[in-house]
């Protein structure tokens, strides 16, 4: 039988007079192991209610309060997760926040985040600087600067915890997760064969992303299996943005050979397409079909309402944040989220229909 809360009088004979009371001191005194009365602080959910009931009563007793600061000393690392970022896209960089702080909150950790620019001299510098000043816990790297091997270096030399998101596997599998954008560009291109669509064009991110050149192989691919090809007059490079799309979709609207459809890199781009088709009065799904990639919010908010592939962002946050942190957190996992990868899959809308034939 478990004993029950030590009353306040021979609680304070337990211990030492005028000693300030330890974590060790409520342990022993209420018969339980010092990473219980750490979950119980934390406010872990994996402490059930009778023994978190009797520590509460240990720690109120002695007068208890955990130290900051030798926490931290004893660790070497704050209680800061820290997002290092350099993406076009800002809703693609909330989507990762929020899968993080979904797993994080609650759990004594803070998110802090660093956005940077991967081309500038003083990159490296600026996230070194951040790291040594924060003394993260860990840190969570998207696209693009999950593809920076310097980066990496970096935080290996400083011994921080990191995870990588990205479009193919990395690193060591405990420091990935995966998120296999071509089987989604691929999807994207059977799709619009399968409509009857032969003249397809595909508008690609920058080069410096690594989900670029990905998704423009698994499209190829898709298009190869349906007895199609690219045509390089009708591949385009912009940059993850919507007036980059904007400008892209200009192009193929003016090139001799004007397609029936548009696979885009990504939403935004998409998007930029979208306008650039309405802008030469013709109708998109009518008179020329597009799909995107992501499903962000805007996908959904378009009119028509856009056909993309939806790559669950949100969830690689939560999947990184398990993965980097582990028994750190006070919060159970939620399911999957332990298995390093996810996979897109084609959410059809209004913007993509069959092609008209003339």
């Amino acid at each position: 039988m478990k004993p029950g809360p030590a009353t306040k009088s021979s609680t304070h004979a337990a211990i030492e007079p005028k000693r300030r009371p330890t974590i060790n001191d409520v342990a022993r005194l209420a018969n339980v192991s010092k990473k219980t009365v750490s979950r119980v602080i934390n406010q872990s959910p994996f402490v059930n209610k009778e023994t978190r009931e009797r520590i509460d009563a240990v720690i109120k007793d002695l007068g208890y309060a955990p130290d900051p600061v030798a926490r931290g000393l004893a660790s070497r690392r704050s209680y800061l997760v820290g997002l290092i970022y350099d993406n076009p896209n800002p809703q693609h960089v909330i989507d990762t926040q929020q899968g993080i702080l979904d797993i994080i909150r609650g759990s004594g950790l803070e998110l802090v985040v660093h956005p940077c620019n991967r081309r500038d001299k003083d990159f490296l510098a600026g996230v070194r600087g951040f790291i040594d000043r924060q003394k993260l816990a860990g840190v969570v790297l998207p696209s693009s600067v999950s593809e920076d091997d310097d980066l990496v270096a970096v935080l290996r030399e400083s011994e921080t915890p990191y995870v990588r998101i990205a479009s193919v596997l990395l690193d060591e599998p405990e420091n990935s997760i995966v998120t296999n954008d071509r089987e989604g560009a691929r999807q994207a291109a059977e799709h619009l064969a399968g409509l009857g669509h032969k003249v397809i064009a595909h508008v690609s991110g920058p080069d410096t992303f690594r989900s670029s050149h990905e998704r423009r192989a698994g499209f190829v691919e898709g298009l190869k299996a349906a007895g199609l090809q690219l045509d390089k007059k009708l591949d385009l490079r912009a940059g993850y943005t919507f007036q980059s799309g904007v400008e892209a979709g200009r192009r193929l609207m003016a090139n001799q050979t004007r397609p029936t459809a548009v696979f885009c890199g990504n939403d935004e781009m998409a998007a930029g397409v979208c306008q650039a088709i309405r802008e030469t009065g013709l109708d998109i799904c009518k008179d020329i079909s597009v799909v995107g990639f992501d499903d962000s919010p805007l996908a959904s908010r378009l009119w028509p309402a856009l056909t993309t592939v939806l790559l669950p962002i949100r969830s690689t946050g939560r999947m990184a944040s398990v993965r980097l942190l582990g028994d750190r957190l006070t919060k159970e996992p939620l399911e999957d989220d332990d298995l390093g990868e996810v996979h897109p899959r084609l959410v059809v809308r209004a913007s993509s229909g069959p092609v008209t034939k003339s």
